[in-house]
């Protein structure tokens, strides 16, 4: 059953969604590589609804909501790039403002989970535990999974964005966890599928912050001897478990968790889990709603 939020998310056509939010630059206006605007904080701006936005938060974390993601339709068609702030205040979202994520589980070679504990620091969702990383592809050719060389790749073929969010996977698993790319070459991800969802950090009614995703699924198999150098302006804290590890962690009531690893928990991640050598399975070209 298609719920109204789906519904409302659905009927906006590229048109109307550069012409509510004409912040996001059109995908066929970026040359080259954009850069984020957030080189320093003195690039954000200094209006009242910025004020209310980032009162008390982290000068780091405030920087990073100018990085620029890939704004997209319902379908996952990428339309251009807008900033993580952008794409993340709740008053967008509750409009139907689409981006793309990805959210990697790493297990190692005894089959444990890395889960991470995200920082205090963190604008949206702090302090909850969450899968070993989740993030979003940059609105650069690389994430976008274009190759800059030759341009002649298909942006909205499901293979070039798989591509990207690989790359995407492991910049962001070298930031927050501090792995090393060779530790995690690109060849060790498999995609397995997408899933859509919207949740706001904090309370429906009053939060400010939330998230609105296509999230790229990826599965990532490593040696147990990798090297993690967490940053903890993004990580709080990080362990490995197993399946029953985790399943009573889920029983603990002082332990919160990101509502996108609840909703993989409830949906998919045991069959993962239970079929580490045989994943291949799962793979599927669809976008699981689960709005």
């Amino acid at each position: 059953m298609t719920s109204a939020y789906a519904s409302l998310v659905a009927s906006l056509t590229p048109e109307t969604i550069l012409q509510k939010w004409p912040d996001i630059t059109p995908l066929k206006m970026i040359s080259g590589i954009p850069r984020s605007a957030g080189s320093d904080t003195s690039s954000m701006s200094s209006s009242r609804e910025d004020q209310d936005l980032f009162n008390g938060h982290d000068e780091e974390q405030i920087r990073l909501m100018e990085e620029l993601c890939i704004v997209l339709d319902y379908n996952d068609k990428p339309l251009g790039a807008g900033t993580k702030k952008l794409c993340h205040i709740m008053d967008n979202i509750n409009q139907g403002l689409l981006h793309r994520a990805f959210s990697v589980f790493l297990f190692n070679e005894r089959g444990e989970l890395l889960l991470q504990q995200r920082a205090d620091e963190k604008i949206t969702f702090p302090q909850m535990w969450t899968n070993t990383c989740c993030s979003h592809p940059l609105c650069v050719p690389s994430e976008l999974g274009v190759n800059v060389k030759s341009g002649a790749k298909d942006v909205n073929s499901l293979e070039v964005a798989v591509e990207g969010a690989k790359i995407a996977a492991q910049r962001k698993l070298d930031h927050e966890l501090g792995i090393k790319i060779e530790d995690i070459p690109i060849e060790n991800f498999t995609y397995l599928t997408r899933i859509h969802y919207k949740s706001a950090s904090g309370d429906d009614s009053t939060s400010k912050w939330g998230e609105h995703e296509i999230d790229y699924i990826l599965i990532l198999k490593t040696k147990d001897d990798i090297t993690i150098d967490a940053n903890y302006n993004e990580v709080k804290d990080f362990k490995y478990v197993s399946a029953e590890e985790l399943q009573e962690m889920f029983k603990d009531d002082k332990l919160v968790f990101t509502p996108w690893f609840k909703l993989i928990c409830q949906t998919f991640l045991m069959k993962w889990w239970n079929n580490l050598n045989d994943l291949d399975q799962f793979k599927d070209d669809k976008v699981h709603r689960l709005l």
